[in-house]
């Protein structure tokens, strides 16, 4: 997802996502591409020189997977697949600025899982998880189990991208000042409380600046994209078979645009509007939560007593959840411990819930809990969005989200343009807005200028891409598909459309829609435009 930096999504076990019969495309491979692992007969030898043409003929060393480092998550390591196969890791190295290839490198970390039908492999498909921010070395190996049918032809691979997790990920603040930074108001409501929230922001960015300035400059979409192509010769294949999930969604559009005759069987689900600047971004994400917000509530109110939530309807179901956050504003209540559960980490928290209606009845229990005075379970669903691990360290997320979008989008708000727009996003969501109006201060001092209002992913010329949108979904909604299919150009963009609950489609378990993502990925079949499952 191309999630604000206000809410920014690392929700993923709500999200993965991915794609047609790509005419007069290659597959990329099958048996005889080459592979370039170590110990393949097809290994290229290691680069010893500086330049793009020994970057692509590097030999990555890849080994059994560590457990993912704190920047990561931190966890344990990923265990072996049904079948016994392995998650290998490796590292990569890439130009730092591209248009200086033959400069400074750093290190992006890959996760690889090999193809079970080595005979009829197709190549690599590439995997990113969205964010942008998300771990994909820690992601793909959580959720690999899902994508067995792919597995079948394909390398499963996926990569921090620059600034994420391990590869030389954006560092910021500590866990201690991001436990205070939390915890502060997100949407103030006075002088007082402004000069403390612009004061927060002006020193987050110069937190970013102190511990990342040299890769602040280059850790936008563009330069991960030009990651991607070099990835795709590195791993050997032709083409750049990709399943883009959010976020995702908007960095394979943009190599699509930057290499439209590389671009194999490419699948977008939970679809970022390319059209859209920072603000369109944000106010449509206020329309999606707080939509989602209302089907939650009606299927609560639905289902009568068995609801723990106060009201008969969905109305005043949200009425109860609007007066209880502006209890917590007054006085937040006993989260986890020493901490509490603020107004904002409530809003966070409420948010995260909403990313799949699996998390549904979690919601329901943390709204009914901290009615009751013990929040938890709400401060518990926050941290799991800002990327907070239960022994209080913090991944690096939230500051390569930040880092990202900053130097992506050219949009920077003053304290009275962020007021000024706040009516509209009210309006949008009685809930959200105010938290999402602010967010738009997020790249406010921040020390790189951005480099666009909104991607280019025009591709002309490029084979089909499967553009997968959801209609109820909160963080990218259901127009955004419309908007990349018609971006991508006539021919390309395959609209597809998936009615259901929650942020993404294909890891929903709709077997409609895993069908024609896998018919496409694997047998080329390009599902006819405008197919709709339910």
């Amino acid at each position: 997802m191309r999630t604000s930096p206000a809410l920014r999504a690392a929700a993923l076990a709500a999200t993965v996502t991915v794609l047609l019969p790509l005419t007069g495309c290659s597959d990329g491979g099958g048996e005889d591409a080459p592979d370039r692992s170590e110990g393949s007969p097809h290994a290229a030898n290691t680069a010893t020189s500086s330049g793009p043409s020994a970057l692509a003929a590097q030999k990555l060393t890849w080994k059994r997977c560590p457990a993912p480092s704190q920047a990561e998550g931190g966890g344990a390591a990923p265990t072996p697949l049904p079948g016994g196969a392995v998650w290998e890791c490796s590292v990569m190295k890439v130009p730092l600025d591209h248009a200086k290839p033959a400069g400074d490198t750093i290190e992006l970390a890959l996760v690889r899982a090999k193809a079970m039908d080595r005979k009829n492999r197709i190549g690599s498909l590439i995997f990113n998880f969205g964010g942008p921010g998300a771990s994909g070395v820690a992601t793909l190996p959580a959720f690999g189990t899902a994508y067995d049918k792919l597995r079948t032809r394909y390398d499963l691979v996926s990569f921090d991208p620059r600034g994420v997790g391990r590869s030389d990920g954006v560092r910021c603040e500590n866990d201690k000042q991001l436990d205070a930074r939390y915890q502060a108001d997100g949407t103030p409501d006075d002088a007082a409380e402004e000069k403390a929230f612009t004061d927060d922001t002006n020193t987050y960015a110069a937190a970013c600046q102190k511990h990342s300035g040299k890769e602040l400059p280059f850790v936008g979409t563009t330069n991960a994209a030009r990651d991607m192509d070099l990835m795709r010769q590195v791993l050997g294949d032709d083409r750049l078979h990709y399943f883009g999930i959010s976020y995702g969604t908007e960095l394979g559009g943009v190599y699509a645009h930057l290499f439209p005759e590389k671009v194999g069987r490419s699948v977008l689900d939970a679809v970022v509007d390319p059209t859209e600047d920072a603000e369109q971004s944000s106010l449509g994400q206020a329309k999606g939560f707080q939509l989602a917000l209302d089907n939650f509530a009606k299927d609560c109110a639905d289902r009568g007593d068995a609801c723990k939530l106060p009201g008969s309807n969905a109305e005043e179901v949200e009425q109860g959840v609007s007066d209880l956050l502006g209890r917590l504003e007054k006085k937040p209540v006993s989260g986890l411990g020493s901490r509490k559960l603020t107004q904002t980490q409530a809003t966070t928290g409420i948010a995260s819930a909403l990313y799949s209606k699996e998390t549904w009845p979690l919601l329901e229990q943390g709204l009914d809990e901290a009615d009751g005075g013990n929040g938890g379970l709400l401060l518990a669903l926050a941290d799991s969005l800002n990327g907070r691990s239960e022994n209080g360290h913090y991944d690096n997320s939230a500051a390569a989200n930040t880092a990202i979008s900053c130097a992506d989008s050219k949009e920077r708000f003053t304290l009275e343009q962020a007021k000024a727009r706040l009516p509209r996003f009210r309006d949008a969501s009685p809930v959200f807005g105010d938290y999402l109006g602010w967010g738009l201060m997020a790249c406010t001092g921040w020390p790189v200028q951005g480099t666009w209002e909104h991607p280019d992913v025009s591709a002309p010329g490029s084979a089909p891409q499967l553009v997968i949108g959801n209609t109820g979904d909160p963080a990218t909604p259901y127009k955004g598909a419309r908007a990349m299919a018609d971006e991508l150009g006539k021919g390309v963009g395959v609209e597809m459309t998936y009615k259901g609950e929650g942020h993404g489609a294909y890891n929903s378990g709709n077997a409609c829609v895993q069908k024609a993502v896998g018919g496409y990925l694997l047998d080329g079949r390009v599902p006819a435009a405008g197919t709709v499952c339910g």
